[in-house]
């Protein structure tokens, strides 16, 4: 029963290792890619540091039959001088392993940085090819956390285990020439005393795979409530709603579970080895009780047993090593599996193979007919949506949350593509357009806009970084925002660093509202879409920007999604939306008159604002 077990656990060693070797040499394409020339000068250290302790054992038998002589002769200095050449030898052998380790060190330490930072710019550049889909998704977040935190730092690994096997190989085939010498049996032997150790190693690596990957979900749940106890945006609630110690108890209840079960592997591995170590030593005692005899029979002097003992305790030491850098690669490759499969991710929304020109919006934004649902949901965010917005003139649409507004901005931006209908620009489909010219081709102010911590004219000139603006076209859409009050207050004016991460200066919600207009005012797009463009200002605020509203986009098409119909008001025309369709349209005087809803919440509207 227990050789059965044996042969499945190695048949299923055998399977995965067979399932995941292609990704062998990618790692080490990528390996390679990273570190350049560095690697043929690693490799060439290598070799040189696998053949010096083969060389130091030699040297061993020379002195030790060097020193019997001497002995034997009665010492003297005259004795001594042929053990000096030798001796001389040793010291220059055992210095340059020394001095050799740390130049490793270095290049290994060298190279490390380099892959990991190849392999960061990898995950960057593969997370933002990704569209927005992929975030709907809690698979892509145990994705992209397997290729961040479990993958990232593999590479690197992989090149320290591949130097230490091959280091070992060199080294235990030269010690396996010096044990065949004392019989053929001898390194037979010394690979039987070490193979158990191999099915240990391989064993553990698969279980622990398992368990992390098992777990990846419970991994992020961790960082979240780190995150939530730690970081500024959830530092209020947390103190006044008393959270806490309910966020510390969901963190030391999973930590608890995590640690009781690493433990457990790492028990149940140690107890392996043990039983493996015991194998290892018996077999030793048995070759040095072999060797022992044949000294004694004057078969063997003192400097062969001294030879034997270090060639069959290095072959050991060798074999154990090599057995566990094979392991600790097998591991990496297991890990490194997570971070190809990410990088294999295909985007779904994409340029089309032969993009047509972008027209150019000179007539009319249509949507024609238009149903669309989030990935692992069947329940429309937009259902057979109809719209048209005219070129050149303000398009306002209102409705309560969850009516459909944003998800359409998501369409127009082609973040995502419509399960049914189509949206054309001048009669293109926006589909047949190439996807950078369309997005460049808009503005988008987000309801939730991004507040870098930076400086605020990088805030603002974020909104057209290939553009490189200067400094007077920062200025021209921080006064189009309203942002240029708020800016002239700070010490530094625009080379003001803002956000409290880097030590800079905090903004209220309106001033980092305003900064964002002036972001997605600074490109100098055909079509500007403002989500609750005013929803952060107050009333003065408000005000003061709706005057200049209608000069700032003078010639360019808008498109407003408001909650505020104070805002609508500057709307060319308006339409109310309403579980994700339009159920009204006209300008402000022709949907009070056609008393629907918008005039029910228009009326609701003005009568908080009268009495609040």
């Amino acid at each position: 029963m227990h050789i059965r077990h044996i042969i499945k656990q190695l048949a299923e060693v055998t399977g995965r290792f067979r399932q995941q070797f292609p990704y062998l040499p990618q790692a080490f394409r990528l390996v390679r890619q990273a570190a350049g020339g560095l690697i043929f000068v690693w490799l060439v250290l290598l070799l040189v540091q696998g053949l010096l302790p083969v060389a130091a054992v030699y040297l061993t038998r020379s002195l030790v039959d060097g020193i019997a002589a001497m002995v034997g002769a009665g010492g003297g200095w005259e004795a001594m001088m042929p053990l000096l050449p030798a001796g001389v030898a040793m010291a220059l052998v055992l210095t340059s392993i020394e001095v050799l380790q740390g130049i490793g060190n270095v290049l290994r330490t060298a190279q490390s940085e380099r892959v990991q930072d190849h392999v960061h710019a990898l995950i960057h550049e593969q997370a933002m090819r990704l569209d927005l889909s992929f975030y709907d998704d809690p698979g892509y977040y145990d994705q992209l956390h397997r290729a961040r935190i479990d993958a990232l730092s593999r590479p690197a690994a992989l090149i320290e285990n591949a130097a230490a096997l091959l280091q070992n190989l060199i080294t235990l085939a030269a010690m396996g020439g010096v044990l065949l010498t004392f019989g053929i049996w001898i390194p037979l032997l010394l690979a039987f005393s070490t193979l158990p150790a191999l099915l240990v190693v391989l064993r553990h690596t698969i279980r622990f795979h398992h368990w992390r990957v098992r777990n990846t979900m419970a991994f992020r749940k961790t960082s979240y409530y780190d995150m939530m106890l730690t970081e500024r945006e959830a530092a209020a609630e947390m103190r006044l709603f008393g959270l806490g110690p309910h966020f510390r108890a969901l963190f030391q209840h999973l930590r608890k579970r995590l640690r009781r079960e690493q433990v457990q592997l790492a028990r149940s591995e140690e107890a392996a080895q043990a039983a493996v170590a015991i194998i290892g030593l018996a077999s030793m005692s048995g070759a040095l009780a072999w060797m022992g005899f044949q000294a004694l029979k004057g078969a063997v002097g003192l400097g062969g047993l001294a030879l034997f003992y270090q060639a069959f305790y290095q072959g050991q030491r060798m074999m154990r090593s090599l057995l566990g850098s094979a392991g600790e690669i097998y591991r990496n490759i297991m890990f490194l599996e997570n971070l190809f499969e990410f990088l294999a991710l295909k985007p779904r929304i994409s340029s089309p193979e032969k993009p047509l020109p972008h027209p150019g919006l000179r007539n009319v934004l249509e949507i024609e007919n238009v149903t669309f649902c989030y990935p692992g949901t069947d329940r429309p965010a937009l259902d057979r949506f109809s719209l048209c917005i005219p070129a050149g003139q303000i398009t306002a649409l209102v409705g309560e949350n969850g009516a459909g507004k944003t998800t359409l901005i998501k369409l127009i931006c082609r973040f995502y593509d419509p399960e049914k209908g189509r949206l054309l620009i001048d009669g293109t489909d926006i589909r047949d357009i190439s996807l950078p010219a369309l997005q460049q081709r808009i503005t988008v102010l987000f309801q939730e806009p991004v507040a870098y911590h930076d400086t605020v004219f990088n805030n603002i000139a974020f909104g057209d970084i290939d553009g490189n603006p200067g400094m007077d076209q920062i200025e021209a859409a921080a006064r189009a925002s309203g942002a240029d009050a708020p800016i002239s207050r700070l010490p530094d004016a625009f080379e003001a660093v803002l956000g409290k991460w880097f030590g800079g200066a905090e903004l209220s919600s309106g001033e980092w509202q305003r900064l964002a207009l002036a972001r997605a005012f600074l490109r100098n797009a055909e079509l500007i879409i403002l989500d609750e463009p005013t929803s952060a200002m107050d009333s003065w605020a408000e005000a003061d920007w709706l005057q200049r509203f209608r000069q700032l986009v003078a010639a360019r098409t808008a498109l407003i999604i408001t909650h505020r119909f104070t805002t609508a008001l500057q709307a060319d025309v308006i339409h109310v939306m309403h579980r994700g369709r339009i159920i009204e349209s006209g300008s402000h005087e022709e949907l009070l008159a056609a008393r629907g809803r918008y005039e029910t919440s228009w009326t609701r509207q003005m009568r908080q604002e009268r009495n609040p």
